[in-house]
């Protein structure tokens, strides 16, 4: 499972609220300096990319209830500007290719990260320890300077953390560093969007005078690249 972090939530997961079970693999991110402090505290996704993604998961959810139809398995999915990312256990190869194959015909994904297991589902216990480390890891980040959780998506699955997000290198590696330090992460995979400080501070800088009850035109902060990292854990 898959999720962003706003402050709330995670102060709710401390005081002993039930937290959702994540699967993941951690990732390394940088925040901003103080030139870009309003911007790490938001969703960096423009409100129709948020849209989209929220869209993509609920159909993709529909696609791996079908193709798990009468069989033991689980698939999550989480989405950050059309990258998608399958966790879970699937019974066979096959099934495994298959849900990547239905999940890239979806409208508005560009890109599908097919870390399926193929095997019998986890156990419960090695699932709510992924809770737990989802929980920790969460914490780690809105905890560590210049991390702008609030723009990252936490998977947790068997002790390997997956971070999604937008971000600068630097933020990047701050986050992984945050995530791979939590005992119990095994590794921490950066499936980062990534972008430049200087397209951040343009787009904060475009940004016009929030007026109450008038909603902010949503402007598009084109990637420098995509990438995909894996950071062993010591």
């Amino acid at each position: 499972m898959s999720t962003k972090l706003p402050r709330y939530v995670l102060m709710a997961a401390l005081a002993g609220v039930t937290v959702s079970t994540l699967s993941a693999c951690g990732l390394l991110l940088v925040g901003g300096t103080a030139a870009t402090t309003a911007l790490v505290a938001t969703d960096r996704r423009t409100a129709g990319e948020q849209v989209d993604d929220k869209t993509i998961v609920m159909k993709a959810g529909s696609e791996n209830r079908k193709l798990l139809e009468n069989k033991q398995g689980r698939i999550n999915t989480s989405s950050y500007g059309g990258l998608v990312l399958l966790t879970g256990d699937v019974p066979t190869e096959a099934d495994k290719l298959a849900a990547a194959q239905r999940i890239a015909k979806i409208e508005k994904v560009n890109r599908v990260v097919n870390e399926l297991r193929v095997g019998p589902p986890t156990e419960l216990s090695v699932r709510t320890n992924d809770s737990w480390l989802f929980t920790r890891v969460s914490t780690a980040l809105i905890n560590t300077k210049d991390v702008p959780s609030r723009t990252i998506s936490v998977t947790t699955e068997r002790g390997v953390v997956y971070l999604l997000g937008m971000v600068t290198e630097a933020e990047g590696e701050r986050a992984a560093i945050a995530a791979a330090s939590v005992p119990g992460v095994s590794r921490v995979v950066k499936l980062f969007e990534y972008v430049s400080p200087e397209t951040l501070r343009d787009a904060r800088d475009s940004q016009p005078a929030v007026i109450e009850n008038e909603p902010q035109p949503a402007e598009s902060m084109a990637p420098t690249q995509s990438q995909v990292e894996i950071m062993p854990v010591q």
